[in-house]
């Protein structure tokens, strides 16, 4: 899918044949056209067992990781079936449009998951009878995807496999493929290359666990040598993506150790997916990014400096999820800590949603972050309501109190749409990495009283200035580093004040 993703091929080990019966030798009643025997995705081709015994590693689950050129590289409409035991499935079915994913019917089950297939074994024998019976002009003529409500096993996902005869995604793999979608620079393909891999392997140790199951003629029989050949190259690419992902991290803490010699001050963005983050990050630095209606647009760090104001810098990075597995957000932990280790953080929650989606999704937020800090205490946090445009007075009361009732102060209230709210969130920033704003009097003296009103304009954000016969009166914040050296520079003409 991407040039500079190495990838990881089966060994060409050989091995002798398995007494017992292999996934190769049972029947598929739904396998298609283009799908080997054992109705796993191998690069569209048939496996030849005498000609190449070794074990394919197979297309199951969207596992495009151990080998990027057999995944697709568009999903764009794809017709797909989706198999839940919740009622309320409209985030996942908002990620599957993402992906340009049509899902035909939504399959609901009530009760708790089964441990082998998630749904009841029957409606599975069902789904599977209809899937055998389809012809043209069958609601479900097309479908090639299977998609799970739920945060699947590995068993889970290849007994499915098994018993649809097609490709089955569960909440993770819908994620990775939307996270391989949207990785942009060379950093963020890394990150979602690793999270892929870690996925993959739980399905790889599902698979060997199968195939080397029941009684064997010796060391290597039943494969037992070839997949872990392949389990041993996996593991390999694991490190070694994970040596480089350290130098991004070393290479981003370094940015960051200067911009704190350099007395910047940093301002983390974060939030839920499609909380306005990258909107915000924009109409604040006048910065272009990526901008869309869609969930986990931003994946890599984004740094800007904040506009009218020269030290302090905006940091935009990846969103929360909800149920997100530790393991695949902790694939993303340097974008994480950029604005974990900030001086102030935005956590933003959209205001247009129900108060109890907000509630949700603030609660998402607040855990992943806290979860990860260093410091217990963390960093100064201001909560803010975006998307104001889209509500009236009365569902922004609403959500002002499901932020109020979970603890929080009050919230600001902005629209980086119609820029409403956006000079208070400045003061608002301003005033909590500075304290309240200062008053500097310059004088007439030694330094031209033009160039020690330029200087301060450079390093302060200016609120006004009142010019008299021989002094001037600038109020406005500026750091202490900065106004310090203007007191010691000029202690004839400089005098600050709060």
């Amino acid at each position: 899918m991407y040039p500079d993703r190495p990838e990881i091929s089966p060994p060409t080990e050989s091995r002798p044949a398995a007494t017992h019966q292999s996934r190769q030798s049972r029947s598929r009643p739904h396998s298609r056209s283009g799908q080997n025997p054992n109705g796993y995705r191998c690069c569209g081709q048939p496996r030849n067992v005498e000609r190449d015994p070794t074990p394919d590693v197979p297309l199951l689950a969207g596992m495009a990781g151990l080998d990027a050129g057999r995944s697709q590289t568009s999903h764009q409409n794809r017709r797909a079936l989706l198999l839940t035991r919740e009622t309320d499935t409209a985030e996942f079915e908002a990620l599957a449009a993402t992906l340009g994913i049509d899902i035909v019917e939504t399959i609901f089950q009530r009760g708790k998951p089964e441990p082998r297939v998630h749904l009841g074994r029957g409606k599975i024998e069902e789904i599977a009878e209809q899937m055998g019976m389809r012809n043209e002009g069958h609601p479900w003529d097309g479908i090639d995807l299977i998609l799970v409500h739920h945060n699947a096993l590995p068993r889970q996902l290849v007994n499915l496999d098994d018993a649809l005869g097609m490709e089955v995604w569960d909440r993770v793999r819908l994620l990775l493929e939307l996270f391989t979608q949207h990785a942009a620079s060379v950093e963020a393909r890394v990150q979602v290359r690793i999270a892929r891999l870690l996925a993959d392997r739980s399905i790889l140790r599902e698979l060997v666990h199968r195939e080397t199951m029941g009684e064997r003629l010796g060391y290597g029989a039943g494969g037992r040598t070839g997949w872990r050949s392949v389990m041993e190259a996996t593991q390999f690419e694991i490190a070694r993506l994970r040596r480089r992902q350290k130098k991004f991290s070393r290479s981003l803490a370094e940015r960051r150790r200067q911009r704190v010699r350099s007395g910047a001050l940093s301002v983390g963005v974060s939030g839920y997916t499609n909380a306005g983050k990258s909107l915000l990050f924009s109409a604040l630095t006048g910065k272009p990014v990526l901008i869309q209606d869609q969930v986990f647009s931003t994946l890599e760090t984004t740094v800007g400096r904040m506009e009218k104001s020269p030290r302090v810098l905006l940091v935009d990075t990846i969103g929360f999820i909800d149920r997100i597995p530790a393991d695949l957000l902790d694939a993303f932990s340097a974008t994480l800590r950029e604005a974990l280790t900030c001086d102030l953080l935005l956590l933003l929650v959209d205001a247009s949603d129900t108060p109890n989606e907000l509630r949700r999704k603030l609660a998402t937020s607040r855990r992943e972050l806290f979860e990860r800090m260093e410091d217990e205490v963390g960093p100064l946090t201001l909560i803010l309501l975006t998307k104001a445009d889209l509500c009236d007075e009365e569902d922004l009361r609403k959500a002002v109190s499901a932020v109020e009732e979970v603890g929080l102060l009050k919230p600001l209230i902005v629209s980086a749409h119609t820029g409403a709210g956006l000079e208070e969130l400045r003061a608002a920033i301003l005033t909590a990495l500075h304290g309240p704003p200062l008053t500097l009097t310059l004088s007439t003296g030694e330094e031209p009283l033009a160039a020690l009103i330029a200087r301060v304009h450079r390093e302060a954000m200016v609120i006004d200035v009142m010019t008299r016969k021989d002094k001037t009166e600038i109020r406005g914040w500026i750091d202490e580093a900065s106004a310090a050296r203007l007191e010691k520079e000029h202690p004839e003409q400089v005098m600050i004040n709060s």
